[in-house]
């Protein structure tokens, strides 16, 4: 039953992470979205993939375009 728990919330991990990522795509505003969002696993979940989504963005910044791009 254990390993059960764990891909489920594996799985449900992943499915809340897009959901965010998907909002990122769309340019919502994913501040306003985890601060609204009740407290529980998908506040933990998308608090953590927003963390890492800015920290992409950092980094992004700091490459330069490929020419013909």
């Amino acid at each position: 039953m254990n390993a059960f728990l764990q891909r489920w919330n594996f799985i449900e991990r992943a499915r809340l992470e897009r959901q965010l990522w998907e909002a990122f795509e769309r340019k919502e505003d994913l501040e306003a979205l985890v601060e609204n969002c009740p407290p529980g696993f998908q506040k933990e979940v998308w608090t953590t993939t927003l963390q890492r989504l800015r920290k992409i963005e950092r980094m992004m910044q700091g490459q330069q375009r490929p020419p013909g791009s």
